[in-house]
């Protein structure tokens, strides 16, 4: 076993003899100390294999002295571990050369695994100025184990042109992920473009990504310069990837490999130099086996995995994210308000299906519509009734879809009075039942296009296309 020298510095005595001890089982040669002076007089003199330090000591802040340790022994590894477990904490670790950094209180399984990287692969990690430290401009917020691995992963990867993969549930926050990506990397002062794969028409998503020349098709008056070439130098985020038509999954795959693409109706290569950040709340293996998405792709794409938690999952978390809207709010306009203990607690016993974005409108429209100043456990009861009263039909209609698809089959099969299936029954059949499962659907997700396409399982720029072509009317939804 290594007898290799660790050396710790923390304020906390508990920490460092939990720390000793375990490196000491662990069979490395740990030597503690409570001031970052001592730590910076032993790294001087050239002792010890690795560090471990927490930020916030009595006599200095650690990311004040990491440069100046890594400037006389680069090859020194440093561990970072804090209680200030925001994203600038791990961003700032990652800027100031740190090996990696653990938020506390930290699994001691973890830690060792970290040690043993550390030592056997010692990297030294270009340093650049962070240019905020503010946490009131965040883009994520939350303390919570899953958010802490998110910011970790963040911290690697930022530096890097490695594509990055993105999945959650709708309202999660993925695109916040993903500026933060870009944000935080050496494509910081390049564009950032964002394309929703969702929100275009199928046959225009090509000419969206890649441009077009002039008479390329029908109504292309004019050169189109698409999203790649609007993203040049920085960062692409292709949203709901998922929704991709195959022929431009194709042509996506072309560029990823080759690095060009040519504009549709142009003939002449464009090389491009972009990040590609992708995002979906789909399920891209089940996509793979229906045929629907490339698995070449996928993999192309998938490089650096990133799950972004539903809030439910994170329930810790809303105290500081309900405070951080609130606040929000009040540079909107709105007054100063403040929550009550038992309001957050309320608001931390709730589901919230729409994840964070349902929380920050919620907060929203309590800042706005509450007169006190104190936001009490009672408004947020109110205002979670409210909200329960509009969701719950919407719920039972979802429950009661299979039951109305199936009491209309079998009322359309009876009317034949035979058992034989008539002359061309799949065409009657979808002629019957397609607009009312359509009618009922929208219904049932209270005219929400995107709820009701995943419901039916088609994608929503085909849902679209139906309402038109089959005319359905929106008003008799609604009644």
């Amino acid at each position: 076993m290594t007898n290799q020298e660790i050396l710790i510095a923390d304020d906390d005595a508990s920490i460092r003899t939990v720390l000793t001890q375990a490196l000491s089982r662990a069979g490395y040669s740990p030597r503690a100390t409570s001031n970052a002076a001592t730590l910076w007089r032993w790294a001087q003199a050239g002792d010890g294999d690795l560090i471990i330090t927490d930020v916030v000591m009595p006599d200095e802040n650690a990311f004040n002295l990491i440069p100046q340790i890594k400037k006389q022994r680069p090859d020194l590894p440093i561990i970072v571990m804090s209680a200030q477990n925001t994203i600038m904490t791990a961003i700032q670790a990652s800027e100031k050369g740190a090996f990696d950094y653990l938020p506390k209180p930290f699994d001691l399984k973890e830690l060792i695994g970290v040690i043993e990287r550390a030592l056997e692969e010692p990297k030294e990690i270009t340093t650049v100025a962070l240019q905020s430290g503010d946490d009131e401009q965040l883009p994520l917020i939350g303390r919570s184990t899953a958010m802490q691995e998110i910011y970790r992963i963040i911290a690697r990867v930022m530096k890097t042109d490695l594509s990055v993969m993105i999945r959650g549930e709708s309202g999660t926050g993925k695109e916040l992920v993903a500026r933060a990506l870009h944000d935080f990397s050496n494509r910081a002062s390049g564009p950032f473009i964002a394309i929703n794969m969702a929100a275009i028409p199928r046959e225009l998503i090509e000419s969206e990504l890649f441009g077009h020349e002039k008479g390329a098709f029908t109504g292309a008056q004019g050169r189109h310069i698409g999203r790649f070439e609007q993203a040049e130098g920085g960062t692409l985020f292709l949203d709901e990837i998922g929704d991709m038509p195959l022929e431009a999954q194709t042509r996506l795959l072309r560029v990823l490999q080759e690095g060009e693409y040519t504009r549709v109706g142009g003939r002449v290569p464009i090389k491009t130099d972009v990040r590609i950040v992708a995002a979906t709340h789909r399920d891209l293996q089940k996509l793979i086996q229906n045929g629907t998405f490339r698995e070449d792709l996928f993999y192309r794409l998938n490089v650096v995995p990133i799950n972004v938690p539903p809030l439910r999952a994170r329930l810790d978390d809303i105290s500081d994210l309900a405070h951080h809207f609130l606040r929000k709010a009040e540079t909107q306009g709105l007054p100063v308000k403040r929550f009550e203990p038992d309001a957050v607690k309320r608001m931390q016993s709730y589901q919230w299906p729409g994840n964070v974005r349902e929380l920050e409108n919620f907060v929203q429209r309590i800042a706005a519509l509450h007169p006190e100043d104190v936001i009490t456990k009672t408004c947020i009861e109110e205002e979670l009734e409210q909200t329960s009263l509009h969701s719950e039909p919407i719920l039972e209609q979802e429950k009661s879809l299979p039951d109305f698809v199936a009491n209309y089959l079998h009322t359309y099969f009876s009317s034949f009075g035979t058992d034989l299936p008539p002359v061309g029954l799949y065409e009657r059949v979808i002629k019957q039942v397609e607009k009312p499962l359509i009618i009922a659907s929208l219904a049932a997700t209270n005219g929400n296009q995107i709820r009701a396409s995943e419901m039916l399982g088609i994608n929503r720029n085909t849902l679209r296309k139906k309402i038109k072509d089959l005319e359905i009317d929106f008003q008799i939804i609604r009644n």
